[in-house]
């Protein structure tokens, strides 16, 4: 069954009285502040969250909230960011957990977490959102900041025959507005997260990049080099959330930020991003694999060792080379991302985000013609390209989770008429590296 319908998200400034309309809906619901043993509407993200952990996991908590009761995008990311930033502004040492058994045991840790109250802190979370709804509502304040541009995204994803769904994928128009950032670059953040061995990694990481990219100092000055160092925190984190809870899964992972008219991806393991311009697919990546030479001998010098069995493992283990977690084959695979840099020009068609579910099935250079037979067949509109392709994946043999996320860059109408001309796929355009800052291990 499919963990996250299609979506076409226009993105466009929510008006006053949108906003108003908004408000008044939340406040008509939610008359008043919720008493101390009063229900919330949300379930608090786990037991316990370390400080690390506190702002990502609220963040992600109410934005899904205002997502799920159909919030405009632009406000919803300004009130998740308003409310979050009350709750860090408190005292948060009153939310302190006594240590359970599991950090006890930990003997060899010099500087043992302090973990904090997730069910209390869910709760002053939403105590803060409704007072920064009041005082919106009273003062008919306007969403700050709105994007310039509008986007079109399509994302499907499917369980297909595995036992769980271990995917994640992250859509945010309004990056900018969810982080407080108040430059005039316009940013957008998109990203796949592909689980093995339990979702928790994958969870962990569609909550965590974004929010550590956000807080680094570089972002505005050298936004891949921001990515690289978030997915390295978000693996430092997770590793010490997986002793403390005796987690063994890992994720791989691929995330783009568009920042003005420039392109930057990062990557860990084997889920990839494809640019495809004027309907060529263009290659910013190379996935992270045992049997890459680099990696074998990455590997073998830090003690490892890379066999076959039905396919290239690490270890005899894992078939990726790099990933967040995987506690107990660190440091063999790696938590250090690679990342590239691209300036758009303006003919780029759309990007195209996916796991190794979609990627093992479908190449590259059938992307293309996939799309634009889609897009043919549906008079320009993009709503269902995304659910086609991944139909395709497993009509074409794929029986793991499947995760595709479709950005258009331009609109796909245009797209069309562009291509009645000529039919047919597009044959894979080699890396331009004049384009790309080289990757970075």
């Amino acid at each position: 069954m499919a963990s996250g319908a299609p979506q076409e998200s226009h993105q466009r400034a929510g008006g006053t009285e949108e906003t108003l309309d908004f408000l008044d809906a939340f406040l008509r619901d939610f008359p008043a502040p919720p008493g101390p043993e009063s229900p919330v509407p949300w379930t608090a993200p786990g037991v316990a969250l370390s400080r690390e952990e506190v702002p990502g996991e609220l963040t992600e908590l109410v934005r899904r909230f205002l997502e799920s009761r159909s919030a405009p995008p632009v406000l919803a990311a300004a009130l998740a960011h308003a409310a979050v930033s009350l709750v860090l502004q408190t005292d948060l040492s009153e939310f302190s957990k006594p240590p359970g058994h599991e950090e006890e045991e930990e003997e060899d840790d010099k500087d043992p977490v302090t973990c904090l109250d997730a069910r209390a802190l869910a709760r002053i979370l939403f105590t803060q959102l409704w007072d920064v709804c009041s005082r919106w509502q009273e003062h008919a304040s306007p969403t700050a900041g709105t994007p310039q541009r509008q986007w079109l995204v399509s994302a499907h994803a499917i369980r297909n025959t595995r036992r769980k769904m271990e995917d994640r994928h992250v859509s945010l128009l309004a990056f900018n507005q969810l982080f407080g950032l108040t430059d005039a670059t316009d940013r957008a953040y998109f990203a796949v997260f592909d689980g093995h061995g339990g979702v928790d990694a994958a969870q962990f990481a569609a909550t965590h990049v974004h929010a550590n990219a956000a807080r680094q100092p570089q972002l505005s000055t050298d936004p891949a080099g921001a990515l690289r160092e978030a997915f390295r925190l978000t693996d430092e984190m997770f590793l010490r959330k997986a002793k403390r809870e005796r987690l063994q899964s890992g994720t791989t992972g691929v995330c783009a930020l568009i920042v003005g008219s420039t392109l930057h991806v990062a990557w860990l393991g084997d889920s990839q991003v494809i640019l495809v311009q004027q309907g060529q697919a263009v290659k910013l990546m190379e996935p992270h694999r045992p049997e890459r030479q680099d990696e074998r001998e990455r590997i073998e010098a830090l003690g490892g060792f890379v066999s076959y069995v039905d396919c290239w493992r690490v270890n005899g283990t894992l078939a990726v080379s790099r990933a967040i977690g995987d506690v107990l084959q660190k440091p063999y695979v790696s938590g250090e991302a690679d990342a590239a840099s691209r300036e758009l020009t303006g003919c780029e068609d759309y990007l195209l985000l996916a796991c190794d579910g979609f990627f093992d099935f479908v190449p590259a250079q059938e992307v293309t013609g996939l799309v634009q037979n889609h897009l043919a067949r549906q008079q320009g509109c993009g709503l269902h390209v995304a659910e086609e392709l991944v139909a395709t994946a497993r009509e074409q043999g794929s029986r793991d989770n499947i995760t595709v996320l479709v950005v258009f860059l331009r609109d796909p109408r245009d797209l069309l008429e562009g291509r009645l001309q000529g039919a047919g796929d597009s044959p894979v355009a080699p890396s331009q590296p004049e384009a790309l800052v080289a990757p970075r291990s």
